[in-house]
């Protein structure tokens, strides 16, 4: 009897503490990234919800990407889809408003002013007074539905509700029916970043509509119980004389209206709007509670309990409750055994939102990896960025692959590993983007695919992963072949520079500035690149001629007081020196300090940017939140660790920012990290213990995570400057390059020459061999072994490869032109500097380019006309004159209006030879080119062009308005 009563004290205890535990939905802030350019949004939704329920006050624009912006004042009403932090606008789809009085069609008109002073929000709840008509509102969901709560002025005795399904992106087709005086349903087919996105949805009404009307194209259609067509709004009228508060139900489907209700059925069969709310709260404190901080400023544990939450509603569920899903052939298929999901933001969130996801959802990273298979099996790829089934093809790489294989390094297992591998090296052997010659050369050239050096660097360590997850699974011959491409990264590294630089065909892009952001680079510049060899960071060190040198070369990083130049680039924000924490490829950087022996200036890095970069206010994230990266990033470094090189099984060890920290994982146990003698000054790391022992290494591994067990770290206001530098005490990730030998290059700066040219050849390594071949024609080439400069004096091709230890490197080949030596140009506009073409000579070479203006070989003139005059040295009869040109609207490149030619025979007094006028529209989008001249019968020594601009960016363009490139390559004199 004695030990029956102890154990249902021990009961009531237990529940007593379980809720009394922290409410975590509530510490979370929704608001932080809506504000600035982190694009969240502040809605209602569950952890990995398929609906995201919230308002909208944004139509378009980079900073309208989730809907929101805390700027803004007017309130167009809410819809069910949000994205949480891109960089491209998309869903926001079937809005509805409530309002009072006549209906108003268009968004202007029915939209409403609102004040953050009466707006709130927490995890899986939002609610807002809209001034207009003086209504409440409040939203919550559940993981495939959602509840409005509206309720109307206390003088109100009719409420209204529109329903807009035109709303924000451009609707391909959309059907509604009024099906009872309770319910409708319809579907929403659109297209914006997903180009096909397919939303069905099933709306209840707790209350009977008392009136109801269609509009198509915005006028009132009579006695229309249903409607097809692009531009469908409807409204619905309640009584409301007595209760003033209209509650509506809504389930969501991309299978069909059937399956969106029964979504909306199992999930809130009921109409206690105050219980759905609770069953949110509920489900965000278990996934919340799945690490618990204590210590800090309160406001840094809202910082961080946001970013866990940030970090944790995406990916999307997209299967119905009935397991049904549509596929990326957007046919509807059956999960079996897994959850599907939609929304990979891989580039993104490979790097710190899936390692993340790795230690506390393991068995939801499992269904995110049948996920991809089931995409490769449906649409013939693994995901680069999906949304709603469809492939949108943004970002490089293919980054699925470092999500698998992290996974499975970490023992997740439960999917088809041959398949895996499969679908692996299926992507990493098409013909995408520059892929074919990556293969072959072991680079990509600028002239072949533009941002060839980043997706050089990536495409390395996407290769690394696949040769370690072959190793694994058994395969030795696919392991063996990635693991030489994983180092593929050093045939763009520039032992001159010592930076990543980009090259065209197999020269050096030139000039050279490393804080340029062009289109040799995704969303960076040469600085954000040059430490992205996370799979061989031994060896990049090496590179650099050692830890010194690599440690200067990355304190200048931190530290340069240059400034970011080239194309203005929104996405490269929160910037320490050239370090960009705003952006996704520089996130382990402030972590290979600890690679090289000075861990302590990791740990002031990291504290900086924790404490600096992710304040409690709406403008909390520097960046794009981009689907959790951004937060991902913050919730590891709070705790302390981070993992530079996903796959690897290692954890760089940070600064811890709380007194504790346990992580609750899936397998019962738990992992504690402690701070003692932590406060906002002891951010520097003296001491580490593991379960109790001594711990000098900078680094722990994955296993001592997923075993359970306690971190503890000593902190103080000092560094110990003496931890971490011995070599057995930090991390490593290297690659062995017993096979590999690096592709050599051109050490000069022009394939171009007028009577001869000497060719200078180098190697990354002094030790390897250097044979190259002239080609002039189909005989199959004779190599040579290089060893001092060579002089061509005719047009030619240079083949060259490398041999070191009885390996070869890729063979490559450079074309060099002999140009015209009977002329010269004086240019009288600016070039724009980030498209030069090597300098003036370039429009004289008589080497006409293709449509590709990424290649280097295009000058441009920005918002000015053109101005040149040509020097054929003697009078001479002139036959033709024009010049080659390009247009691709979308990047702003347009043809010029006209051109205009004139002679001169003393360089001074010129007269009209000849105007030509441009006759192709910017409605040809391009990319296409033209020569834009004509056939002449003049005498003179001096030629003068003027291409005048092309003027505006067109109506149809997203920055219309704006000036215009004048692209040009050639200016043709015969």
């Amino acid at each position: 009897m004695m030990k029956r009563i102890v154990f249902v004290f021990c009961f009531i205890v237990f529940s007593i503490s379980i809720h009394a535990q922290t409410n975590y939905a509530k510490l979370v802030n929704p608001f932080i990234g809506t504000g600035g350019h982190g694009h969240t949004y502040p809605g209602a939704t569950m952890p990995f919800g398929m609906m995201q329920l919230s308002p909208d006050t944004r139509l378009e624009g980079w900073d309208g990407c989730g809907g929101y912006h805390y700027s803004d004042s007017i309130m167009y009403g809410f819809s069910h889809t949000h994205l949480s932090g891109t960089g491209i606008p998309d869903y926001c789809d079937v809005l509805l408003m409530p309002f009072t009085g006549e209906v108003k069609w268009k968004n202007n008109e029915y939209a409403s002013a609102f004040s953050h002073k009466n707006e709130k929000a927490h995890a899986g709840y939002y609610e807002v007074l809209l001034k207009k008509h003086n209504i409440h509102a409040a939203l919550t969901t559940s993981f495939r539905s959602g509840m409005h709560a509206y309720t109307f002025d206390a003088a109100a005795t009719e409420g209204k509700v529109l329903l807009d399904l035109q709303h924000r992106d451009e609707v391909l087709e959309s059907s509604f029916e009024m099906i009872n005086e309770y319910e409708v349903r319809g579907v929403r087919r659109s297209k914006s970043w997903a180009t096909n996105q397919i939303l069905y949805f099933h709306m209840k009404f707790e209350k009977p509509v008392k009136e109801f009307g269609i509009a198509l194209n915005d006028v009132l259609q009579n006695n229309m119980r249903s409607a097809s067509g692009k531009n469908i709004k409807a409204y619905f009228s309640f009584d409301v004389s007595n209760n003033k508060t209209i509650q509506v139900k809504v389930g969501i489907s991309g299978v069909s209206m059937e399956n969106a209700k029964l979504n909306l059925d199992t999930e809130i069969p009921h109409w206690n709007f105050a219980t759905v709310k609770q069953q949110a709260e509920d489900e965000w404190n278990k996934e919340l509670g799945k690490i618990e901080v204590k210590g800090g400023a309160n406001d840094q544990q809202v910082a961080f309990y946001t970013a866990l939450y940030h970090a944790s509603v995406a990916p999307n569920i997209y299967t119905d409750v009935n397991g049904e899903y549509r596929g990326t052939d957007l046919q509807v298929h059956k999960a079996d055994g897994f959850t599907n999901y939609s929304v990979f933001s891989l580039w993104d969130t490979h790097r710190a939102l899936h390692p993340l996801m790795s230690i506390i959802n393991r068995k939801r990273t499992a269904d995110w990896i049948n996920t991809f298979l089931v995409q490769y099996k449906h649409g013939g790829m693994l995901p680069v960025w999906e949304l709603s089934g469809n492939e949108t093809f943004c970002m490089i790489g293919y980054h699925s692959v470092p999500v698998i294989v992290d996974a499975y390094q970490k023992g997740i297992k439960g999917f088809d590993t041959k398949l895996a591998l499969e679908a692996m090296t299926n992507y990493a052997e098409s013909s995408r983007y520059g892929l074919t010659q990556y293969g072959q050369q072991g680079f990509v050239s600028n002239d072949y695919d533009h941002e060839s050096a980043s997706k050089t660097v990536e495409y390395a360590y996407d290769d690394w992963c696949i040769s370690e997850f072959a190793k694994w699974t058994g395969n030795e011959a696919v392991a063996k072949k990635y693991a030489a491409r994983a180092l593929n990264y050093r045939n763009l590294f520039d032992p001159t520079t010592y930076h990543i630089r980009g090259r065209v065909q197999s020269f050096w892009f030139s000039p050279f500035n490393a804080t340029e952001v062009n289109n040799f680079f995704t969303e960076g510049n040469s600085w954000h690149y040059s430490f992205s060899a996370q799979q061989d960071i031994d060896g990049l060190i090496k590179l650099y001629g050692g830890k010194e040198n690599f440690l200067r070369k990355l304190e200048e990083l931190f530290t340069t007081k240059q400034a970011m130049s080239g194309r203005d680039q929104q996405d490269v924000t929160g910037l320490i020196g050239q370090y960009a924490h705003g952006n996704e490829p520089s996130h382990h950087m402030a972590y290979l300090f600890n690679y090289a022996g000075k861990p302590w200036r990791t740990q002031e890095l990291i504290h900086q940017i924790c404490t600096e970069f992710y304040p409690n206010n709406p403008d909390g994230l520097i960046g794009n939140e981009d689907c959790g990266q951004m937060s991902a990033w913050f919730v590891l470094s709070a705790m302390g660790i981070y993992q530079p090189t996903p796959g690897s099984g290692v954890y760089a060890l940070g600064t811890p920012l709380f007194d504790e920290v346990k992580i609750h994982l899936e397998n019962g146990k738990t992992f504690s990290i402690t701070a003692k003698n932590r406060t906002a000054r002891n951010f520097y790391v003296n001491n580490v213990l593991l379960n109790g022992k001594e711990h000098a290494a900078t680094f722990i591994k994955n296993t001592d995570v997923e075993n359970g067990g306690e971190l503890v770290f000593d902190m103080a206001a000092t560094p110990d400057k003496t931890r971490g530098i011995n070599k057995v005490d930090m991390p490593s990730s290297k690659v062995s390059d017993a096979d590999f030998v690096a592709v050599p290059f051109f050490n000069m700066n022009t394939n171009k020459f007028k009577y001869s040219l000497p060719v200078k050849l180098q190697h990354l390594d002094p030790k390897a061999e250097i044979y190259y071949a002239i080609v002039n024609g189909p005989a199959k080439p004779r190599f040579i072994r290089y060893e001092k400069p060579f002089a061509l004096t005719e047009s030619a091709t240079v083949e060259l490869f490398a041999s070191k230890n009885g390996k070869q490197s890729a063979r490559i080949a450079q074309k060099f032109y002999k140009v015209p030596s009977d002329r010269t140009i004086t240019v009288l506009s600016e070039v724009h500097p980030m498209y030069t073409a090597g300098g003036k000579d370039a429009l004289i070479d008589g080497i006409v380019g293709d449509a590709n203006w990424k290649t280097g070989d295009w000058q441009s003139y920005f918002a000015k006309d053109f101005v040149a005059i040509i020097d054929l040295q003697k009078v001479r009869p002139v036959k033709y004159v024009g010049i080659n040109v390009l247009q691709e609207v979308s990047p702003w490149i347009v043809y010029p209006k006209e051109v205009v030619f004139e002679v001169s025979n003393d360089g001074k007094n010129f007269t009209a030879l000849t105007t030509v006028v441009n006759k192709i529209t910017t409605d040809a989008k391009g990319p296409e080119v033209q020569q834009l001249g004509a056939s002449v019968n003049a005498t003179a020594r001096y030629i003068r062009v003027r291409a005048k601009t092309g003027g505006q960016l067109p109506a149809w363009h997203e920055s219309a308005g704006s000036p215009t490139h004048i692209f040009i390559d050639e200016v043709i004199v015969k």
